[in-house]
C-alpha cells in the first residue's frame, strides 16, 4: 500500500538538524522530526502567509501518514463516539438558518460540469444531509475501497477526540509545518522547488481548470491512499495535498512574526492564546472560531488554490469539517 521510495536529497538543507532520536516511536508508523530553527511562512504568496520569519520548534513524534477511514472506525467502534457531522445543529449558532438546513450532514465538493464564477463557492460545495465520516457524499456513499484513504468530515473536536483516545496530539501549526518542510529551509514545496521534478507528480492536487476539469495527471480524483506518493525529508507522505489537515492554533490574518530581530525569534510558538480575533469577519453575526489548516488537498489547482505549499494556511470554522479535511497527530517526548 505505500510507497517507500525517497527523493532525491536537495542542497538546501537546513543545518539546524541535529537533534538525536529519542529512542523508538511510541507508537507504530510514527518519525522523528528533530527539533530547530527554521523559516516559516512565505512574503511570496498569498498575505496570510506573511511575514516570513524565524521560529525554533523542539522535537517530536508525527504519524507518517494522516488518519485513515480504517483507524477512525476503530476508535468509533471502542468509545462510541459520535462526530459533530453526525449530531443535530444548534439554531443559535446559526442565525438566519432555515429549519430544513439544520440537520446533521457537512460540506460535500460538488463538480459543475462547465466554467462557472470562482467568486461563489457555492458553486462547487453543496451542504449534504447526512455526510458524515463513514457517508463522504451522503447517506448511499460508504467506505468500500477506501479503508485506507483518510478519514474526512472531520471537526475539529473529532480530531481532538481521536487524538486523545489514541495517547498522541494534534499538531501546533508551527510544529506542522516544520515536519511538512522535511528538513528544506525556505524550499517552494515539500520537496524542493520545482513542482514536477522531472515530469512526475509528487502529491495529490487538481491538474486542470478548477473546479470543473480535472485531468487527473497524478492518478487522481478526490482523495488517494496514504502512502500513495513518496515520503518528504523525514519520511512523511503527503503533507501537500490529499486532505486539509487541523492544528492546534486559532486563525489570524497574518503571522506575527519575530520582528525581525534575531534575538526574538519564537520557540515553540502556538498562535493566538484565545479564540478572540478568529471568527470569519465576512460573517459577523456567526460567532464560531476557526483553526488554521495545513497541507492543502485534492481540490487545490494552480488557477484556483496554490495551497499546497508548506506555508499555505487556511482558516476553518471549528464546528465544520468537509469532504477534504482530515488530520494527522503527534506526540512530544
Amino acid at each position: 500500500m505505500h510507497r517507500n521510495d525517497t527523493l532525491e536529497p536537495t542542497p538546501d538543507v537546513e543545518p539546524t538538524d541535529t537533534a538525536a532520536r529519542p529512542g523508538r516511536a511510541p507508537h507504530p508508523d510514527m518519525m522523528w522530526i528533530p527539533g530547530g530553527t527554521y523559516w516559516m511562512g512565505s512574503d511570496h504568496h498569498y498575505p496570510e502567509e506573511a511575514p516570513a520569519h524565524q521560529v525554533t520548534v523542539s522535537g517530536f513524534w508525527m504519524d507518517r501518514f494522516t488518519v485513515t477511514n480504517e483507524q477512525f472506525a476503530r476508535f468509533v467502534e471502542a468509545t462510541g463516539y459520535v462526530t459533530v457531522a453526525q449530531r443535530p445543529l444548534n439554531p443559535a449558532d446559526y442565525p438566519g438558518a432555515t429549519p430544513e438546513s439544520l440537520v446533521p450532514g457537512s460540506l460535500v465538493f460538488q463538480k459543475p460540469p462547465g466554467p462557472v464564477d470562482l467568486g461563489n463557492v457555492a458553486n462547487w460545495w453543496g451542504y449534504v444531509p447526512e455526510a458524515c465520516w463513514k457517508h463522504p457524499e451522503g447517506r448511499r456513499s460508504s467506505l468500500k475501497h477506501r479503508r485506507d484513504h483518510p478519514v474526512v468530515h472531520v471537526a475539529y473536536e473529532d480530531a481532538e477526540a481521536y487524538a486523545t483516545w489514541a495517547g498522541k496530539a494534534l499538531p501546533a501549526e508551527a510544529e506542522w509545518e516544520r515536519a511538512a518542510r522535511g528538513g528544506l529551509d525556505r524550499n517552494e514545496f515539500c520537496w524542493g522547488n520545482d513542482f514536477t521534478p522531472h515530469g512526475e507528480h509528487l502529491a495529490n492536487t487538481w491538474q486542470g481548470y478548477f473546479p470543473w476539469q480535472n485531468l487527473r495527471e497524478d492518478g487522481h480524483e478526490g482523495t488517494c491512499s496514504v502512502g500513495a506518493f513518496p515520503p518528504n525529508g523525514y519520511g512523511l507522505h503527503e503533507m501537500a495535498g490529499n486532505v486539509w489537515e487541523w492544528t492546534t492554533d486559532w486563525y489570524q490574518e497574518r503571522h506575527q512574526g519575530n520582528k525581525g530581530k534575531a534575538c526574538c525569534i519564537p520557540v515553540n510558538p502556538r498562535g493566538p492564546s484565545t479564540a478572540q480575533g478568529s471568527q470569519d469577519p465576512s460573517t459577523p453575526a456567526v460567532s464560531i472560531p476557526r483553526r488554521v489548516l495545513k497541507g492543502g488537498s485534492h481540490l487545490c489547482a494552480p488557477n484556483y488554490c496554490r495551497r499546497y505549499r508548506p506555508a499555505a494556511r487556511s482558516p476553518q470554522a471549528v464546528d465544520s469539517g468537509a469532504s477534504h479535511i482530515g488530520f494527522r497527530c503527534i506526540v512530544r517526548p
